[in-house]
């Protein structure tokens, strides 16, 4: 680890700990989102009427006692008051302690800004901080994570509900007298920014970034920094100018959140803007915050003067269409030179070390391709008029289909994960096969030292003690090679070309033996450089320009497509993999700085994110039950209305109505798709995705379980609805309907367990459903 995050260094350790506690309450935001009480949005007339009372937003702090009065005085309202706060009190303090942490956070920055300026920390200040590389990183992302907090925070929890859990704390929680809750401080920053009205407020989001002032020199150094550096230099594994923006995107992302700290370079600065779009928003426009959270420009800086006037240019409407066509035109190129190398026999090792450079250059193109159609093309984005105009614009000029993009990321994903497993296994072979190489080379050499010197008699070759002196010292050279010796290199290739010199100069062509050995001998020796060149590094760059963070969210509108390629070829779940597999390794963004910082929140973001990849696969391949299940409804009427029953005894000239070969040959082939579907997703391998292992045997079993509940209900929902005048026959009726199509469903599974049980998952169909299905 760098010198700035060693354990010794106090300053290191301190801003790395609070980014790495930036990450964690990000991922609390995110996961807290998706729990909002429905009660304390107040949508129905209902809620309205029966909650109105007990939950209120902050005009309850200008009458408090009298509506606390109000409350106590009314039995009813006093009851509900209870009853709600016994009800939501775990769930109001875990948001509260949410809003708290981002209220710390800013409280720990300015802390640690005030520190360094007060020289607390011996040999460190702002500039010294800034001048080293991962000191650079951590203290531009500082600011940027508090930023992305309060736009994650805005956007997704409302200003008005945010208010409602704050009071409810407030009323239901004793005010701890320590001096160390901050309720007052929390509702100031996180009060109602009037974002989600019908007209965008004035100074929106400057106003609510101001909130708790941050220093204003660190705000310039920081924005500076990312204006004119290349902090994570990515530029150097980006070697062509039109991938510009693409490798500088996570850093635009942090510029154009910290610009809201110092509105005036939005509102005035025009040259600075003209810069900055020049440099990361040359041809793009839609851009990824964090994780998947994404911001149209065009919209976001519709109310900043210099900003707009700058992002123009790249609107144009010529321009937009360039960047269309150009993009557009890509992918079918791309489709192929992808397809081409993912055929059996193409992907092999000593191709992928021969051709490393070549398919790194076509999964760059690829990344960067399907990153601006994806971001350029969701219909999420459309804020306002202009941005859907921009958007159609672009779709009408790319001409590329979802089924062509998502092909592509199909093959892209595929093409990355085979290529990061064979170098992983060169990796692993690194040392031995270089010894193996190694001596391969030097017995060569001594067997022909020994054959010129007369030890091995061959025919027509006569005994050289020169050339044997030499043979044995280069055979030395060879044995003394070592792989992490940075000069190896250079000696291998002087060593190959001394060996053709010997052979040309001493005519030793007309030898066969000695021709294969030294021919044998300089392919040794050229597969030890190319064994050298295999690299840790090689995976570092298929991580990064393998980068889908920006699809965490928009890749759930390629869901459908994905599942119909899914009933038209079930072993789409193979190839599936890789995508999952792809999405997971945008995990290591938001626990690069936790991992590091050895903090305890590794456990429980890495179980947020997985969990939610974990239930996005879940989601995509539930199709395989539906489709199993939508097979066996007919296979049920077959069985229950069609097949007749063969009798004990049978007459000769009946044999052929019973034989029913047009029903059973339907009822066959509907068995063998349920199979196929089933084998689809047993093929797809385990998978891990962060923490959490993705069994396709139990996924399956998970989703015949959910669809078998969901159609069981369906049928008791339907057969036990009655009429107020409901007749003992009718009754009687409906029972024995379900019953029947209780049988139905037990005997289905009974028929294709065969078919499923060598699948392994005759255990789940045995018994388990079966007595479920008779009580």
């Amino acid at each position: 680890m760098n010198e700035f995050f060693a354990e010794n260094n106090v300053c290191g350790q301190t801003i790395l700990q609070l980014v790495s506690r930036g990450n964690a309450v990000i991922a609390e935001l995110l996961r807290l989102k998706d729990y909002i009480p429905t009660t304390f949005k107040l949508e129905t007339k209902q809620d309205v009427q029966k909650y109105g009372e007990i939950i209120l937003d902050f005009s309850y702090l200008k009458f408090a006692e009298v509506q606390e009065n109000k409350i106590e005085s009314n039995e009813a309202l006093r009851d509900l008051d209870e009853e709600f706060r016994d009800n939501h009190i775990e769930i109001i303090n875990r948001f509260y302690l949410a809003f708290e942490s981002i209220h710390t956070y800013v409280t720990d920055l300015n802390r640690f800004l005030e520190e360094l300026e007060d020289g607390f920390y011996i040999h460190q200040s702002l500039e010294t901080i800034f001048a080293d590389v991962e000191g650079r990183q951590v203290m531009c992302e500082a600011l940027y994570l508090y930023g992305v907090m309060l736009l994650i925070v805005d956007t997704h929890i409302e200003g008005i509900i945010r208010e409602r859990l704050l009071i409810s704390y407030y009323r239901y929680t004793p005010q701890r007298q320590d001096g160390k809750t901050h309720i007052d401080e929390v509702c100031k920053l996180l009060r109602d920014t009037g974002v989600n009205s019908a007209k965008r407020p004035n100074n929106y989001p400057e106003d609510y970034f101001r909130r708790i002032p941050i220093n204003s020199m660190f705000i310039d150094v920081v924005i500076g920094r990312l204006r004119s550096d290349d902090i994570y230099n990515q530029l150097s594994l980006y070697p062509l100018s039109k991938h510009r923006s693409t490798a500088l995107a996570t850093q635009a992302s942090m510029l154009y959140v910290c610009l809201f700290f110092s509105p005036t370079i939005l509102h005035n600065q025009t040259s600075i803007m003209r810069e900055i779009v020049d440099k990361y928003f040359p041809d793009n426009w839609v851009i990824s915050l964090y994780m998947g959270f994404t911001i149209n420009l065009v919209d976001s800086w519709e109310f900043f003067k210099a900003a707009k006037m700058a992002l123009n240019n790249t609107l144009e409407s010529v321009n937009v269409k360039s960047y269309g066509v150009s993009y557009g035109s890509t992918i079918v190129t791309l489709l192929e030179r992808t397809s081409k190398l993912l055929k059996e026999g193409n992907l092999t090792s000593e191709n992928v070390i021969n051709d490393i450079n070549s398919i790194t250059s076509v999964l760059r193109e690829c990344n960067a391709t399907i990153r601006w159609l994806m971001l350029h093309t969701a219909s999420k984005n459309d804020r306002n008029k202009r941005t859907k105009v921009l958007r159609e614009m672009v779709v009408a000029e790319s001409k590329s289909s979802p089924d062509q993009l998502f092909k592509l990321l199909l093959n892209t994903a595929q093409l990355e994960l085979v290529t990061k497993e064979i170098v992983k296994d060169l990796l692993s072979e690194k040392d031995n096969k270089w010894d193996s190489l190694k001596e391969e080379g030097h017995n060569h050499l001594v067997e022909l030292s020994e054959v010129f010197g007369g030890i091995k008699l061959l025919t027509r070759i006569e005994k050289n003690a020169n050339l044997q002196r030499w043979f044995v010292e280069i055979s030395k050279e060879i044995k003394s090679l070592d792989q992490n010796d940075s000069n190896s290199g250079r000696k291998i290739v002087q060593l190959i070309q001394a060996l053709e010199e010997v052979q040309e100069f001493h005519q030793l062509d007309k030898h066969m033996h000695v021709v294969q050995c030294l021919t044998e001998t300089r392919r040794f020796l050229h597969s030890m450089i190319k064994n050298m060149n295999v690299k840790e590094e090689m995976l570092a760059m298929l991580q990064v320009i393998g980068d889908i963070s920006y699809g965490w969210e928009l890749i759930d509108s390629y869901t459908g497509i994905m599942q119909l390629g899914i009933k038209r070829e079930p072993m789409l779940c193979i190839k599936l993999r890789a995508i999952f597999l792809k999405l997971a390794s945008a995990l290591e963004i938001p626990l690069l700085r936790i991992n590091q910082a050895h903090s305890e929140d590794l456990i429980s973001v890495s179980q947020y994110y997985s969990s939610e990849l974990e239930i996005y696969a879940r989601k995509v391949l539930q199709i395989i039950p539906e489709m199993m299940f939508e097979n066996m409804a007919r296979i049920i009427e077959i069985q229950t209305s069609v097949l007749k029953e063969l009798p004990t005894r049978l007459e000769k000239d009946k044999l052929k109505e019973y034989a029913q070969l047009n029903e059973r040959f339907e009822f066959a082939e509907l068995t063998h798709s349920v199979s196929v579907y089933s084998e689809g997703m047993r093929m797809m391998k385990s998978t891990l995705v962060g923490v959490v292992c993705l069994d396709p045997k139990q996924l399956l079993e998970d989703g015949i379980r959910k669809e078998l509940v969901r159609h069981i209900s369906k049928a008791l929902h339907n057969a036990l609805i009655f009429s107020p005048r409901l007749k003992l026959d009718e009754l009687d009726q409906r029972l024995r309907n379900l019953a029947c199509i209780m049988d139905g469903y037990k005997r289905s599974f009974e028929y294709i367990q065969v078919g499923l049980y060598t699948l392994d998952l005759h255990p789940f169909i045995d018994n388990r459903i079966t007595s479920i299905l008779t009580g």
